[in-house]
């Protein structure tokens, strides 16, 4: 078995450092701690594959360290250590979530097939975890009963059984993932992974590492094999969103993959055979990235088998009642009660043309819910959705600053909806970069530049 990161936890340091070379002869690599807060500051700077902790130290326990681990989301696989006076304690931390306990003195091999059992379990528990986190998510989550919907559901139905590759365009925000989510759950994959990934998302430098994993050394910082997320989709559906900002030379790779079932981690040249379906988006026309050298064109026909074209909110208007109720429903549910709309902001809401789509609108939503206090929504709530689209004044009139400097006007409103959204937050950086669909980072970046702290 492959080296994996594993932490030990014990306050007796002679202990500690028997355990590390025993468990380094085996091959893997080893970090320590003394005490179970030092473990937990230990694993919020780096993740392990395994904690192996001393069920009694002063201070927080093994079974506190567990409690706190689980608590806060981390599902690692945890061993106890004890001795046979405590047995008894240690059956109840399994309760709490550990996968076993080893007795005080232990035996060599019994250890190190304990941990090797537990490894080895490794990529199911991680399936799982990635699972819980997809659940619910796709085909419940379409509101829409106008014909350019009814189209779309139609389409996902007809390719939804077979595996063809299929290539989703339309413009941002009008729900490029939950088709692709659709089409995997109506299909015959639906028990395995979707697996989402953002190819704008990612550093160029970092995307192939992450589609096709790597080796033990295979780069600086390569500490340890991982698993790419070609692999981990074995069986289901990888989602390429973005594709057309994905490197061209990376583009070459994936081509590959398509025609050839097969692909390489990083550092190796062992071919490893792999089962999935890849659906693809772009918000640029493929034609036009072609041309612009951001797309190739034999890969833009080995993907564009199957392909749908999502229609932007403005040309579904009838749609937008339906999906206010249902954002406003759902962005309240922990709220005392859900607040209801007026007639005036419903028929101004309904003018807007959505630049953003439905993503946009959701945004307008939340924020609108924030700026009422959770009471009724009216037109003032609404500032993007008021005249917008029906008002066509004279561009100048509409600036709010003299230059007419595209950059200047940018980086003007960039600032001004920043300020707002921290506003309207109470400076609450989390919740005001989701208003703005923008990274926590970004946010950050773009307060210091505006000097708005």
């Amino acid at each position: 078995m492959s080296g994996q990161q594993i932490l030990i936890v014990d306050d007796e340091a002679r202990m500690l450092r028997v355990l590390e070379i025993m468990l380094q002869k085996m091959g893997h690599d080893i970090c320590c701690a003394s005490n179970g807060m030092e473990a937990l500051q230990s694993l919020q700077e780096s993740p392990v594959d395994l904690v192996i902790s001393d069920l009694r130290m002063p201070g927080m326990d093994g079974i506190e360290l567990l409690n706190q681990l689980r608590a806060q989301g981390n599902n690692v696989p945890f061993i106890i250590m004890t001795a046979h006076g405590t047995i008894q304690s240690a059956v109840e931390s399994m309760k709490l979530g550990a996968c076993d306990y080893i007795l005080r003195p232990f035996d060599i091999e019994a250890l190190e097939l304990t941990i090797n059992r537990i490894l080895a379990t490794g990529q199911i528990l991680l399936q799982n975890d990635f699972l819980r986190r997809e659940l619910e998510k796709g085909w419940e989550g379409f509101i829409g009963e106008s014909p350019s919907m009814q189209r779309v559901y139609e389409q996902i139905r007809l390719v939804a059984p077979n595996k063809t590759t299929a290539l989703i365009t339309g413009e941002t925000g009008t729900g490029k993932e939950l088709v692709a989510r659709a089409i995997h759950r109506a299909s015959p994959r639906r028990d395995k992974l979707f697996v989402p990934i953002n190819c704008a998302a990612i550093p160029a430098d970092m995307l192939e590492s992450e589609l096709f994993g790597y080796e033990k050394g295979a780069f600086t910082g390569a500490h340890k094999e991982r698993i790419g997320k070609f692999e981990l989709a074995h069986g289901g559906t990888i989602f390429l969103d973005e594709l057309a900002e994905m490197p061209i030379a990376l583009q070459a790779k994936l081509l590959r993959v398509l025609q050839e079932n097969v692909i390489e981690r990083l550092g190796s040249n062992r071919n490893i055979p792999i089962d999935i379906r890849i659906i693809a988006a772009t918000n640029r026309d493929p034609l036009a990235a072609i041309a612009e050298n951001k797309l190739r064109e034999d890969l833009y026909y080995r993907v564009n088998v199957f392909s749908l074209e999502l229609p932007p909110l403005r040309d579904r208007q009838e749609d937008i009642p339906a999906l206010i109720q249902y954002f406003v429903a759902e962005l309240s549910k922990d709220r005392a009660s859900i607040p209801k709309i007026s007639a005036e902001a419903l028929s101004s809401l309904q003018r807007y043309t959505w630049p953003g789509n439905v993503r946009e609108l959701r945004n307008v939503i939340e924020r609108a819910i924030v700026l009422s206090g959770g009471k009724q929504l009216d037109t003032p709530h609404f500032p993007l959705g008021t005249g917008t689209s029906q008002e066509q004044k004279p561009l100048q009139d509409n600036l709010p600053f003299d230059s007419l400097s595209l950059n200047c006007a940018i980086e003007a409103l960039e600032a001004k909806m920043i300020a707002a959204a921290l506003h309207n937050t109470g400076g609450n950086k989390t919740k005001a970069a989701r208003l703005l669909d923008i990274s926590e980072r970004s946010l950050w970046y773009k307060v210091k530049k505006y000097h708005l702290e």
